[in-house]
């Protein structure tokens, strides 16, 4: 057992080669070994048991400026062992999105999010500097594509589950995360049904969304 949790160590160390294609393959093949042989982070890191961690990324959403913004944390953090959550300050406008997951966990999650953000933020920006659109217009073809990144995200996220089902027990939640956000609040803001949807930004978001590669970040989680 010792020399196949040093070579699960040794791949998890290769998935933060600073060449794309090997951290990919590297990442993979470790977390098919983890799920063959029931096996966690814990198991194979040789620092031994990771610590909890449960804190702000940095990362603020309000419900009139990126009202996506909770959704696309869910998702994502979902699929990467952790659960996000909503700091709410008294008397601030903005709310600070968090993580809770263990320390390797959290790392590559907030890694993965904060870049997923930037990715929409991005296209955000090019929608706004579009010309011929009032405020309201170019704000809900914002909101539009925020959306549509989120479902087809979601929907990647699906079809990897369904093409490796045996990656669940590695991909699971771990326990300590469960019983540490067992009675926190899990906030989202909701897609309004009264807002006007752009079926193009939708679509375009939505497109975006299913091909959203984060191995893109795996090198460089922070």
């Amino acid at each position: 057992m010792a020399s196949l949790t040093d070579k699960i160590a040794h791949l998890l160390a290769l998935a933060n080669s600073p060449y794309e294609a090997e951290a990919k393959a590297a990442l993979l093949k470790a977390r098919q070994l983890m799920a063959k042989y029931k096996l966690t982070l814990a198991d194979v890191t040789p620092s031994g048991p990771q610590q909890l961690r449960k804190e702000g990324i940095g990362l603020t959403t309000t419900k009139l400026s990126t009202p996506w913004a909770p959704t696309l944390a869910a998702t994502i953090s979902k699929h990467y062992c952790c659960k996000s959550f909503l700091l709410k300050q008294k008397g601030a406008k903005r709310t600070e999105i968090g993580l809770v997951g263990l320390d390797e966990d959290f790392q590559i999650c907030k890694s993965i999010l904060l870049y997923a953000f930037e990715c929409v933020s991005a296209r955000r920006s090019a929608i706004r500097r579009q010309k011929g659109y009032s405020a309201q217009e170019l704000r809900q073809m914002c909101h539009s594509y925020g959306w549509g990144f989120c479902m087809g995200l979601k929907e990647a996220f699906q079809a990897q589950s369904d093409q490796h089902q045996e990656w669940a027990l590695v991909m699971a939640v771990p326990q300590a995360v469960e019983d540490a956000t067992k009675r926190m609040a899990q906030i989202t803001y909701a897609r309004r049904t009264d807002t006007r949807w752009n079926a193009d930004c939708g679509k375009l978001g939505y497109l975006d969304g299913k091909a959203f590669d984060p191995s893109r970040r795996l090198n460089s989680a922070s």
